[in-house]
């Protein structure tokens, strides 16, 4: 049954992928999918986890219907490694799903192979294939027939036309192929693997930081590390609130204030937050690393810890300012949303950091909780159509709109800027441009096959 399933599932891989653009076949492969590790092992798909990224997964599905993004297609690829890994091992961090999905997609069906083969070689049960017999089974009748065939073709000229009409041409190699690879990414998925001592270790492993698991510290060294702790600290402390006082003071006297340097001031201000907040996390998890968690006269170095965060955070709404200003007067483009993006993450990175030390956790809670953070910034940011955005905010808030920028955008962005050029005056080379650039999206969208049909393809039907 299972064989079956398979064999109908990667016949529709090739039906919807061959010589197809990415479009509602995607969202059809999601469906399918899901459908075949559900049938195959139900009570696996039923685990909260699982059932949570097969939601995520098929909504992934949907927006590639809807936009058709490159981020669409790569959110949707890392929630599938994300679903595969989650059904060979649910238990495990979210960065060991992606492994065990990875490794799972491309070696679960030679690996199964091989582990078949040792146990058969080491119970003695393997069987010896007669190639031999199978030659003359089927090779020799084949060969005998086809020497036949090619005698009677000479000696009868309407047995050779009849042979000659004969056509194959349907058979697609390529597609059969595809239909291959289908087979293979199916058959992996189905069965699903885990490198066993990277997810064993992940699950037995906790968040916290425990005492008698700590290799025992020489009290003076630790006494010395609190000593240099506290003054790198104190020092950086006062380093950061001179810069965020004249920081602050810029933006209040809005002090050179020009494109140019409020430019210079987002893209150093973010810069510096790269470089900062790395350097330190890096210094804190030094610092917390072992048992200078649990030593009684931590407190001040804890206190400088949790106020260096603090005011790091503060430097990141800064910057997160200066960014919006710089965006609200000239227009949103992906880097400046990148730059929110990253504030973004760097504020839940500080405020883990401040929880790994109130709450004595260990370096695995960073990884596990920022890239939770990150996966779920990543799902959110898929469902929205930027180029749409960008577009409408830039011709309805930007005074000076830069259209060279919004023709670099992708076709989303087409029926906006339509919109535009037929509801307000503007030159007549842009609104030529515009025109041009809608006909050609239309005539796309009208010789996209079933496969590559998007969201757009209905509109354009409905109008």
């Amino acid at each position: 049954m299972k064989k079956i399933i398979i064999i109908i599932a990667s016949l529709l891989f090739s039906l919807l992928f061959y010589k197809q653009s990415t479009g509602l076949n995607f969202l059809i492969f999601t469906l399918i999918t899901i459908l075949v590790l559900s049938i195959n092992d139900f009570s696996k798909i039923k685990k909260r986890n699982t059932l949570l990224l097969s939601i995520i997964y098929l909504v992934s599905g949907c927006m590639i219907f809807l936009y058709n993004t490159q981020l669409n297609i790569i959110t949707n690829v890392i929630i599938f490694l994300s679903l595969v890994g989650s059904y060979s091992e649910h238990k495990s961090s979210l960065y060991i799903k992606w492994i065990n999905g990875l490794y799972s997609t491309i070696v679960s069906s030679a690996a199964h192979y091989f582990d078949g083969l040792d146990s058969e070689i080491k119970n003695a049960k393997k069987k010896e294939i007669n190639y031999f017999y199978w030659f003359k089974i089927i090779g020799i009748p084949t060969i005998v027939l086809i020497i036949f065939i090619n005698l009677y073709r000479e000696a009868n000229s309407l047995f050779d036309e009849i042979i000659s009409k004969i056509d194959l041409s349907f058979i697609n190699l390529q597609w059969i192929l595809f239909a291959g690879l289908g087979y293979y990414l199916f058959n992996n998925i189905i069965k699903p693997i885990q490198i066993e001592p990277v997810t064993v270790n992940d699950i037995n492993t906790g968040n916290k930081l425990f005492k008698n698991s700590l290799k025992k510290e020489n009290p003076k060294k630790l006494e010395s590390e609190i000593q240099l702790g506290t003054i790198l600290i104190s020092l950086l402390n006062l380093l950061i609130v001179f810069f965020l006082i004249t920081d602050i003071y810029s933006l209040v006297a809005n002090y050179n204030d020009s494109a140019f340097e409020l430019s210079k001031q987002v893209h150093n201000g973010t810069n510096t937050l790269i470089i900062s907040i790395l350097l330190a996390i890096a210094i804190i998890i030094y610092f917390f690393r072992g048992d200078l968690n649990f030593y009684t006269k931590n407190k001040l170095l804890k206190s400088l810890t949790y106020l260096w965060i603090f005011l790091n955070i503060i430097l990141a709404f800064i910057t997160t300012y200066k960014n919006y200003q710089y965006s609200s007067i000239y227009g949103f483009t992906y880097k400046r949303i990148g730059v929110f993006v990253y504030l973004f993450l760097t504020l839940f990175g500080l405020i883990t950091t401040f929880i790994k030390v109130k709450s004595i956790n260990n370096l695995w809670y960073l990884f596990r909780k920022n890239t939770q953070i990150a996966f779920v910034l990543l799902i959110i940011s898929s469902t929205i159509n930027w180029d749409k955005l960008i577009t409408y905010h830039t011709l309805n808030y930007v005074k000076s709109v830069d259209m060279d920028y919004l023709f670099s955008l992708t076709d989303n962005n087409t029926f906006v800027l339509k919109d535009y050029a037929e509801k307000n005056n503007i030159n007549t080379s842009t609104k030529e441009n515009i025109d041009r650039r809608h006909s050609k999206y239309i005539q796309k969208l009208n010789e996209n096959s079933w496969q590559e049909m998007t969201y757009d393809n209905l509109k354009i039907k409905n109008d």
